[in-house]
């Protein structure tokens, strides 16, 4: 069941917020758990739906062991609503992908604008769109339908060009789209807006735009601790450096 009464109808559609890359490897799917659970935190209704359609992990991030998943919605086995398994330890509920599914990787275009119609009726707060890493035409679709963009990048080069790339992607389907980067590992909070803004300026010179900075998460060794252990950063270890950075961002979106 989800962990809150979703009987009660929403005050309004909910946000949904995406959240992509343009690699793998820089934390995108940790970041969108411990913005889920910062969400909760604040008394809202957050749903994650995990995006990766092909390598779906947020269920065993969490330790889940979900009935149905995305598999189940698509082939109309279950309805959306009845798909949704809550995380206890996170205050949240989830959507599961299907790991190693081609088929959910190859949706076509009508199958992916019943999802995003789906997820926009769902009785939440926050929708967090967890993507898959790259540039494929189902996470381009899933990106354009958000109304928040949230694009994670390190201080790696190819962390950095990729993210470009998206963000080039996406001004590309929805001029003047909501676009805020996140720069995570940052060894620190100086480092972090140097990486910012080496990419900000790219954006600016290329894109004729700059993203603004939603935060900096500093590298903290207890992420890696929590996502062994299964369990949301937030539970683990409360009083985490990287906790407090999403915690930070989490209100920014919480203003919307």
């Amino acid at each position: 069941m989800p962990t809150r009464n979703t009987s009660e109808p929403a005050p309004g559609p909910p946000l949904l917020t995406a959240v992509a890359s343009g690699k793998g490897g820089v934390g995108k799917t940790w970041f969108s758990v411990t913005l889920a659970q910062s969400l909760a935190r604040m008394a809202h209704r957050v749903l994650l739906f995990d995006g990766d359609l092909g390598l779906a992990n947020i269920d065993i991030q969490l330790g889940l062991n979900p009935m149905h998943d995305l598999g189940s919605v698509v082939s109309g086995k279950v309805s959306m609503p009845a798909a949704v398994q809550s995380c206890l330890s996170g205050g949240f509920d989830v959507l599961a992908g299907r790991s190693g599914s081609g088929a959910l990787a190859g949706l076509g275009p009508d199958a992916v604008e019943q999802l995003i119609a789906g997820l926009a009726q769902m009785p939440y707060d926050h929708v967090l769109l967890d993507l898959s890493a790259g540039l494929d035409s189902t996470t381009q679709r899933l990106t354009a339908a958000a109304d928040i963009l949230l694009v994670i990048a390190t201080d790696e080069p190819t962390s950095l060009t990729d993210a470009y790339a998206v963000i080039k992607l996406h001004e590309a389907a929805v001029p003047g789209g909501e676009v805020r980067l996140v720069i995570n590992q940052a060894a620190s909070d100086t480092a972090g807006h140097r990486t910012y803004a080496t990419l900000a300026r790219a954006c600016a010179q290329f894109l004729g735009r700059t993203p603004a900075l939603a935060g900096i998460v500093r590298r903290d060794e207890r992420v890696r601790d929590a996502i062994r252990r299964q369990m949301p950063l937030l539970s683990r270890h409360p009083a985490s450096i990287a906790g407090a950075d999403v915690a930070r961002i989490a209100g920014q979106l919480s203003l919307r």
